[in-house]
């Protein structure tokens, strides 16, 4: 096995996660980042990263970054990281496949005493029962013999510009001691929040898939409260800010559940269970739970319309944010769809305005095309769906302007405060 000194190392997927971990690794050594994509390749050889989560400045200063779509650039790396995505089919079930291929194409290039670390969330068993049997057949190679495994999960957070990879404590493990203490060693040269070396690769993937489980289940036990207090003619975010002055409240929010984490992760640990013979009640009632909420956004804003005798039938509807978060282009897993989904049910006609998407995305993932501006005074419903900063310095009075004279005001996301909505979750 290789010393931290030895190591020569490469990113495969350089999309939120890889990224930004391939350029805090070039500030230290030499780094192949590998994509699979040719025109993610060539945009960032003319440094721009379309997913925002590196500047054109950082990526200018990462000339120890060497970018490639060409497995040949692989042949002299000794250590690679995986950070590929892990989604969930229409079935909700766990879709390997990314995670499959890229494990293909390191065993094309896999050499004896390479370490191979994973960072894509799985439920816990994932690397060494999926992934390192297709290493094992592909190189001809015998795990933790000649080739060795780690696993190291990502805890990016898209769009936020203060939680970065290098301040988020980071999570290791090792399919040997040996092989653990190497992987520590290696993310200890870029993580100034300091690691946590787990006992295992088992270990390091549960308490991965826990952490977007646990707050799933807080947004959906908040996201109930919220049906409840609307069916009682109570506002929401009063009760919470009421119950928020004792210090051990959590401060969660309802809303969509959407993104590549914490709409994806939870299905995953359920799956393994399932397979190992146990039913999940409470995980899968919270997804059940949370999955329901843009057909019930919808069924609010139809009755408010109704009650404002406005024709639900044919209806013009402005949604405002596409992205599954706020201040960030990402569209992974957004939520936001089921509420245009739930929308054409009734008949409604929806338009879309986000300025932070890419429309050519938008088309390829959802057959969605965004405007480019709403038009003034044309909209008998608008749904405030995603609390992007430049929707908040819009205020009410800009956002009603959208509206006809007689319209609904929904706020999600309370932007706004309840005089000045017409609905809020």
């Amino acid at each position: 096995m290789h010393t931290p000194d030895d190591i020569k190392l490469a990113i495969i997927g350089l999309g939120y996660v890889g990224l930004p971990l391939a350029v805090e690794f070039s500030k230290h050594r030499p780094v192949v980042g590998f994509d699979i994509s040719q025109g993610r390749i060539s945009a960032l050889q003319e440094g721009h990263d379309a997913t925002l989560e590196v500047s054109d400045v950082e990526l200018r200063k990462a000339y120890k970054l060497h970018y490639s779509a060409d497995i040949s650039d692989l042949a002299a790396c000794n250590t690679f990281i995986v950070t590929v995505p892990t989604p969930i089919n229409e079935h909700k079930q766990p879709d390997l496949t990314p995670l499959i291929k890229a494990s293909q194409t390191i065993g094309q290039v896999l050499k004896k005493g390479d370490i191979v670390i994973y960072e894509s969330t799985v439920y816990p068993g994932a690397t060494e029962e999926e992934c390192v049997p297709v290493l094992e057949q592909v190189s001809g190679l015998k795990f933790n013999v000649d080739f060795f495994a780690g696993y190291s999960p990502e805890r990016i957070n898209p769009g936020d510009k203060e939680h970065r990879v290098t301040t988020i404590k980071k999570v290791t493990s090792g399919s040997t001691p040996q092989a653990a203490e190497l992987v520590d060693a290696l993310y200890s040269q870029i993580i100034a929040a300091g690691t946590h070396k787990a006992s295992s690769i088992k270990v390091a993937e549960a308490a991965k898939v826990i952490e977007n489980t646990q707050r799933d289940l807080n947004i959906a036990l908040i996201n109930e409260l919220a049906i409840i207090f609307n069916r009682m003619g109570i506002d929401t975010e009063e009760v919470l800010k009421a119950a928020g002055t004792k210090w051990n409240f959590l401060p969660f929010r309802p809303g969509l559940v959407g993104g590549h984490c914490i709409g994806v992760d939870p299905y995953y640990l359920t799956h393994k269970a399932q397979s190992i013979g146990y039913h999940p009640e409470i995980i899968l009632a919270g997804r059940r739970l949370n999955d329901g909420m843009g057909a019930y956004v919808v069924s609010q804003l139809v009755k408010a319309m109704l009650r404002q005798r406005i024709c639900v039938e044919g209806a013009n509807v402005l949604v405002l944010g596409l992205t599954f978060k706020e201040n960030c282009p990402d569209l992974r897993n957004t939520k936001v769809v089921d509420i245009l989904r739930e929308l054409t049910e009734y008949h409604i006609n929806a338009d879309v305005y986000d300025p932070w998407v890419n429309c050519a995305e938008a088309r390829h993932e959802y057959g969605i095309t965004p405007v480019g501006e709403p038009a003034i005074a044309a909209y008998d419903a608008i749904i405030l769906a995603v609390a992007h900063d430049e929707f908040r310095s819009l205020g009410a009075a800009n956002i009603r302007k959208y509206g006809k004279a007689e319209h609904v005001l929904y706020d999600l996301k309370y932007l706004l405060t309840q005089e000045e909505s017409d609905l809020r979750l």
